[in-house]
C-alpha cells in the first residue's frame, strides 16, 4: 500500500486500556513499527498522549467502541488529527483476532489513507461554543 501519512497510529479502545501502534519512516529508509498499551486511567492517556508525541504522530485512527473512546478522543484532540471509524466498518477482514493485530491494521489503513472518519461534534467548550 502507499503511504499517504508519514507518522500515523491507531488505538483499540477498550474499558480498561487502549492497545496503540505507530508507524514511522526508519532512519534507514522503510517504515518501523511501535505497540504499547497503556491505561485508561488519567495518568495512562496522558502517558499514551506523551507517547504519541514523543513519535511525532499527525495522524491516528481509532474504533469506536461504545463510550471509551470519548476520553482518549478529548486527551488527544489538541496533539493530532483524530479519526474515529466504525468498528464494523474495518472488522469485516479476517485474521485479526487481538487488540495488537487490530491496532496495526487500522494504523496501516490510515497510513495509506484507507479509513472513512464518523463524526464527531465539535467540543462544546471549545473556541466555537462563544
Amino acid at each position: 500500500m502507499e503511504t499517504i501519512f508519514e507518522r500515523v497510529a491507531a488505538l483499540d479502545v477498550h474499558k480498561a486500556q487502549v492497545t496503540a501502534c505507530v508507524r514511522v519512516p526508519k532512519a534507514a529508509g522503510g517504515r518501523e513499527e511501535h505497540l504499547a498499551e497503556f491505561p485508561t486511567t488519567v495518568r495512562g492517556l496522558v502517558a499514551l498522549r506523551d507517547w504519541l508525541e514523543a513519535h511525532r504522530v499527525t495522524h491516528l485512527a481509532m474504533e469506536a467502541t461504545g463510550v471509551y473512546w470519548q476520553p482518549v478522543w478529548h486527551v488527544l484532540e489538541d496533539v493530532v488529527e483524530l479519526t474515529l471509524v466504525n468498528a464494523r466498518h474495518v472488522k469485516q477482514v479476517p485474521g485479526r483476532k487481538t487488540d495488537v493485530s487490530d491496532a496495526a491494521w487500522l494504523c496501516r489503513l490510515m497510513e495509506a489513507g484507507l479509513l472513512r472518519g464518523s463524526f464527531v461534534p465539535p467540543n462544546p467548550s471549545g473556541p466555537c461554543a462563544r
